[in-house]
């Protein structure tokens, strides 16, 4: 796959107002980090529906409060993962998404049984996939990012995020260029533009730039919570789960006979192109740092 300047270019102006937005609501501080993530999860859902009534029509008959109910009892798991320690005038956010999101998921059945005087189970998995894909591992992300909200070492709450995303991005960046300038192999059919070549090229060097900064930044206070071995292979489990994670939105837009999910980022897609890869990723790295290397114990 030749390397093609226009479309390398489109692709390198708009990544770099996507990295702008995203390490602006990342590091600014909790707030922004969670309206930067809420926007993502919504966008994400909108294009996952669409996505799925063009692979089954049936999807399309659901109710209003069916449709809307279950994106944002998603959201609410997210506000659930916020922790007891964010608070609106004293009471804890945690609480509004536990009750709010059983709320809404009783609201969905609500809707869809009052439509079709029956429940649709066929339409009820198609909404508890897309709360699996997509609302849970928002949620996961915003965890991690609370689990050190109040720790004694400032910055600390942002890197266990940072590290996953950073990882992705690497790795997607070094596959395409790799892939574009050596890319041979066809890597699956569901994807002709992935090459084994810039796959492999792009895990070792997400795999060895991460290790690189993670043992270069190991005085930093924040940053040595994390040894390298956590950089190494948080790294190598994003970016090897992250690539399945492509194929699998890759193969749900050609069921639903379209090129991206949406228009939003030109050069990049829609929001579950650019995010594919860190929605399947995350619950994998997720567990890697909890069940693991032990964070939050």
């Amino acid at each position: 796959m030749a390397l093609n300047p226009s479309v390398f270019r489109t692709r390198s102006l708009t990544a770099a107002v996507f990295v702008i937005v995203m390490l602006t609501g990342l590091l600014w501080n909790p707030l922004s980090f969670f309206i930067l993530f809420s926007v993502i999860h919504f966008g994400c859902w909108t294009e996952y529906r669409k996505i799925i009534v063009l692979i089954d029509k049936e999807y399309a008959k659901v109710s209003a409060l069916h449709r809307y109910s279950v994106p944002v009892a998603g959201w609410c798991m997210m506000l659930y993962c916020l922790r007891a320690d964010f608070t609106v005038s004293g009471f804890p956010l945690f609480e509004v998404g536990k009750w709010g999101c059983l709320l809404f998921l009783l609201l969905m059945v609500a809707g869809e049984t009052i439509q079709l005087r029956s429940m649709s189970i066929r339409n009820i998995l198609h909404s508890a996939f897309g709360l699996v894909y997509i609302s849970m591992p928002l949620a996961m992300l915003v965890w991690l990012r609370a689990i050190y909200y109040h720790g004694p070492i400032f910055f600390s709450d942002r890197m266990p995020v940072l590290i996953i995303i950073g990882s992705i991005w690497i790795n997607d960046t070094m596959a395409y260029i790799v892939g574009s300038l050596i890319g041979r192999t066809r890597l699956s059919a569901i994807s002709p533009k992935k090459t084994w070549e810039g796959t492999i090229g792009g895990i070792l060097l997400a795999v060895g730039v991460m290790w690189l900064l993670g043992r270069s930044l190991q005085n930093e206070p924040a940053v040595g919570l994390f040894p390298p071995s956590t950089w190494i292979s948080v790294a190598a489990i994003a970016s090897i789960v992250g690539t399945f994670g492509d194929l699998f939105e890759s193969k749900l837009k050609r069921m639903a006979g379209v090129k991206d999910s949406g228009q939003i980022l030109p050069g990049h897609g829609g929001f579950l192109d650019r995010f594919d890869s860190l929605l399947v990723a995350t619950p994998f790295a997720w567990a890697y740092l909890v069940w693991i290397a032990g964070l939050g114990s």
